[in-house]
This record gives structure tokens, sequence and C-alpha cells, in this order.
């Protein structure tokens, strides 16, 4: 397994991260022995790098994790965990906000290191920005948790260039989690040159833009209940047409260099830089390995525009979030 630096002051992980929300419940029903399979497969493949949020499956998916970890002896030790917090949950499971108070922010540590079983958190992040609080009030409460021990590196996700620059002024900031793909290409305008700047690397989620961008996909496949992809604009009526339209015109490119899609897709965002790790939301086994054999690819120039040529960035149909998510991403403003 190749490793790469989270930033100039980030811990070096795995070329590819394994994203643990789909374990949870986000996709719909999930099987909690393939998910701690999957995690395991992951770990003998070298993946060290795990991401989950405290609000996933509320606290489920950090005692999976938990779980899987404590069933491998010293697994701990290989694991660098990251994790976000601050978004609210009602009984109902719907969303409230976020919150970036210094206050809470202790308390929903306390929470996760409870739940992970572990005494510190390898990153931590807010997991959008809270508007009622300055982001150096958040970063600074993270900051003395650093000093603390608790944690060991600031992390950042979905924010944008400003904000970015405004929380690195405060302390050390290793990564900036963001969706980055074909599909989602918005950050290299301002906020990927930004994050590069300041020295701060990036862990893109979303590479395979929920499945979209798979190959595996199709006009007849739904969602079920618990799926977020129901609400998601990408995924209905005419948009989901125009972009499986996209998906077979990468599946020709792939084809023709004897990879799948995910393959191709994944690749070509390794491919944007050393400073970029790609999050893969892999549910079950035989998904991460596809998914791994990715890094045996390499992209020349001609490969890459072969890529952008089959899916133009203008091309993608639908917003990346529900108007309402939409709303809480700094990164959009």
């Amino acid at each position: 397994m190749r490793t790469r630096t989270l930033g100039t002051t980030g811990p070096a992980v795995s070329a590819l991260g394994l994203g643990c929300m789909g374990m949870s419940g986000a996709y719909g029903a999930s099987d909690d022995a393939e998910s701690v399979a999957t995690i395991h497969a992951a770990l003998d493949a070298g993946v060290t790098l795990l991401d989950t949020g405290d609000f996933y499956g509320m606290g489920l998916n950090e005692l999976l994790i938990r779980d899987a970890l404590r069933a491998r002896p010293g697994s701990r030790d290989q694991a660098v965990i990251s994790v976000k917090f601050g978004a609210l949950r009602d009984v109902e499971g719907g969303f409230g906000g976020y919150d970036g108070r210094p206050v809470a922010i202790r308390n929903f540590l306390a929470y996760s290191l409870n739940r992970l079983g572990t005494d510190h958190i390898d990153i931590y992040r807010i997991a959008r920005v809270d508007p009622d609080v300055p982001i150096e009030e958040t970063v600074g409460a993270i900051a003395e948790l650093v000093q603390a021990g608790h944690v060991r590196h600031i992390g950042l996700s979905e924010v944008g260039a400003e904000t970015l620059r405004r929380a690195a002024s405060v302390a050390p900031i290793a990564d900036l989690q963001i969706e980055y793909s074909l599909f989602s290409r918005g950050i290299e305008d301002r906020i990927l040159p930004t994050a590069r700047n300041l020295g701060i690397g990036v862990t893109a989620y979303g590479v395979l833009s929920r499945g979209l961008l798979s190959g595996h996909w199709t006009r007849g496949s739904g969602t079920e209940a618990g799926d977020f992809r129901s609400y998601n604009p990408r995924f209905s009526g005419e948009n989901l047409e125009r972009n499986l339209g996209l998906v077979e015109a990468l599946r020709e490119v792939a084809d023709g260099k004897g990879v799948t899609v995910a393959q191709a897709a994944i690749a070509w965002v390794l491919s944007r830089g050393d400073d970029i790790v790609p999050l893969i939301g892999a549910r079950r086994r035989d998904r991460l390995t596809e998914a791994l054999s990715a890094l045996d690819l390499t992209l020349g120039a001609a490969d890459i525009a072969d890529i952008e040529r089959a899916v133009p960035a203008a091309e993608v149909a639908g917003a990346r979030y529900d108007p309402r998510q939409m709303t809480h991403l700094d990164s959009e403003r």
C-alpha cells in the first residue's frame, strides 16, 4: 500500500482511505458482519485511514469501528481514525443544524472516545461550519484538545477558501475533507489552490458520487427506506438520465483501458495530486477489492484527457445535495 501525507503537518496515511458512513444506514439497510469484514479486509490490504462521523447511525458507526478494531488486536495502532462532529439530530433521525461551540466540542469528543474505545482521535473536524460560531473559536477548541492529548490533528470539512485561511491562522490544519470527483470539481478553482498554498491536504469523499460513478447504478436501481440518495438531485428524473449517459461514456473509455468505471473514476482522483487521498465508501469486500485495484492504474496525460472528455464537468446534472443541505456548505458560498 502506498502512502500519502496529509498536508505539511498531518499524518502519513494509506493512499486510499475507507469511508464508513454507508455501513450505518445512510444508504439503507446494511450488514454489520459484512461491514466489519470489509474493515478487516481494508486493514489487511494496508488501508490505515478510517473515516466516520459521530452522527453516522447516531453513534452506531463509531461502535462498529470499535468492534472491528477490538476483534483485531493491535489494529488500533495501525488505524488513523478521522471523526466528524457537530451535527445535531432528533428522535426521528432528522438534522437540526450544527454546533461548533467549544463546550459542545468537548462533549462530542467525550462521547466519541467512549464509543470508539480509544484514548485519542487521530483527526477531528466539525462536519459543517456553525454559522453562529466563528471558525476561529471552533478550531481553537480543537487545538486545546490536541494540547491535552485527546486529539492528534485538526481537520476541516466542506469549507471555502476564506474560511480555510482563517482556520489555518489559529492552528495547523492537517486536511480538508470535501467532495471531489469527476462529477464534483468545484474545488479546483479556489479551494484546492488555497489548501495547497497553506500546506493543507485533501481527503476527497464522494469520489464515486455515491454510487453514480461506480458503473453499477442503472436506471432500474432504486433507493430503499433510509437511503438519502432518494433526496439527491443527481439521482432523480432527467438529471439521472443525463448523468447515467456520462457514466456510459466513461465506461467506453474504461473498457478501452481494461478497467472498470469505478477504477477509472478513482484513478482520476488519485492523479490529481499526491496531497489528495480519496475515501472509498465500500460496504462490501468485493467493492473494496475493486476500488483498491485503482491503485494499480497509472493514468498518463492522454488517459486523463480521454476521461475528462467523456465526463465534462459542465455536463453533470443536479446539485450534489438537496437545497436544504446545500445551505450548510460553506464551500459553496
